[in-house]
């Protein structure tokens, strides 16, 4: 269906990557994949130290910080055995991927810090979730209203009738990565108390639930989001297409001395 539209209509806008906003994304994706990585590693790990020693308590998330992943290897090496060995190997390979995870996640701070200032404003999202949004939206402008890039994401709300009552409900579709970032904004505001902790409260006084006032403030979120990138592209395009300031004038003395 979609070749078909593609087949049919000329004046589609397309999506385009160019230049830092590509590294973006393929940093991006690169990160996403190392950490899924490392994921299974510390879930592999975690039931090789349970069974060395039953009575380690291991809290969540720490075996992403290097002093706990150097004192445990230290201690595996008093223990022998094929489990303590292999529990090693892959506190090692942990190691090394949360330190290669940490330098791309420093690099996709410069760059999105570099191109995107205005994304980076935005209440709750952070310089990972922007570097999603920016990966998957490839280009704002080919969205012709902050409507068509809610319908894109998935914020924007489905009609459903009901007899003589219209409601509306949460879409499924659209471009989960952009949603799960939104998501993640909309409870990073609720959590801190930013911006939008009162107009979630608002709705819920008006007899919105959770789920729906949830809703509502990701849409928010997307419209910012919109806007946002919006700005941070047309300074990028004026920044690219505005002359060189002229250069100063020199003195006599410094003329005669250049051109000798």
């Amino acid at each position: 269906a979609v070749a078909r539209v593609a087949l049919r209509e000329d004046d589609l806008p397309t999506a385009e990557l160019p230049g830092p906003a590509r590294e973006i994304k393929l940093l991006s994706d690169h990160r996403r994949s190392l950490v899924a990585r490392r994921t299974a590693m510390q879930s592999k790990v975690r039931w090789f130290l349970h069974e060395i020693d039953p009575d380690l308590q291991i809290p969540s998330r720490a075996l992403r910080r290097y002093h706990l992943l150097d004192e445990l290897i230290a201690r595996l090496y008093e223990h022998t055995g094929a489990v303590a060995e292999i529990a090693r190997d892959l506190l090692e390979d942990i190691r090394s991927l949360t330190r290669r995870i940490n330098e791309i996640e420093s690099r996709l701070t410069k760059l999105v810090r570099a191109d995107h200032p205005s994304l980076l404003e935005v209440p709750g999202l952070g310089v990972l979730g922007a570097a999603t949004i920016i990966g998957e939206t490839a280009g704002v402008r080919r969205f012709k209203s902050k409507d068509a890039f809610a319908r894109f994401n998935g914020t924007a709300p489905i009609p459903v009738w009901s007899g003589n009552k219209v409601r509306v409900r949460l879409s499924r579709g659209g471009n989960r990565r952009i949603n799960t970032a939104l998501h993640m904004a909309a409870v990073t505001q609720l959590r801190l108390g930013a911006e939008g902790t009162a107009y979630f409260d608002k709705l819920i006084a008006s007899g919105k639930t959770r789920t729906e006032a949830l809703r509502l403030l990701r849409r928010r979120i997307s419209d910012r989001v919109f806007a946002a990138m919006r700005a941070d592209e047309t300074r990028v395009v004026l920044d690219a297409t505005s002359p060189p300031p002229p250069a100063a004038p020199q003195s006599p003395i410094a003329a005669l001395q250049t051109a000798a």
